[in-house]
């Protein structure tokens, strides 16, 4: 089975459509960041006694459709709520759904990944790329 690699219009296209899902629901889209293993996929529950901080998207989360990708509002600033080391984030929507898993390193880069309890973190610029060929 192969993959289909959408062309960058339709990829794009697909990155505002995530966007415009994710504030779907009562509540904010929110990161929440992880020490610990990544589960397998996001069907999988994450161990909440390994959630370091959880921080929230405006809605609309939406900013900005650039050339190659499309920028989310950054987050708010929140209180880190135990020492660890962030490993990966999970992307829920308003409606508290699971929508994507990022490998801190990878694909979220923080200055630091060592966090500290009762200290603030913030995502101030948030870009999505689509898969291209």
């Amino acid at each position: 089975m192969s993959t289909v690699i959408p062309s960058l219009d339709a990829g794009l296209a697909q990155l505002k459509a995530l966007a415009d899902f994710i504030d779907q629901g009562s509540n904010n889209a929110t990161f929440a960041f992880y020490s610990g293993a990544k589960p397998a996929n996001t069907s999988t529950a994450a161990d909440e006694t390994k959630r370091l901080v959880t921080m929230t998207l405006p809605k609309p989360s939406f900013k900005k459709l650039n050339p190659d990708n499309i920028e989310l509002q950054q987050t708010d600033a929140a209180v880190v709520l135990k020492d660890d080391t962030a490993v990966w984030v999970r992307l829920y929507s308003g409606s508290g759904s699971a929508i994507a898993d990022f490998v801190v390193g990878d694909h979220i880069a923080l200055n630091n990944p060592v966090l500290v309890a009762g200290s603030t973190l913030m995502l101030n610029s948030v870009i999505l790329r689509p898969v291209i060929q």
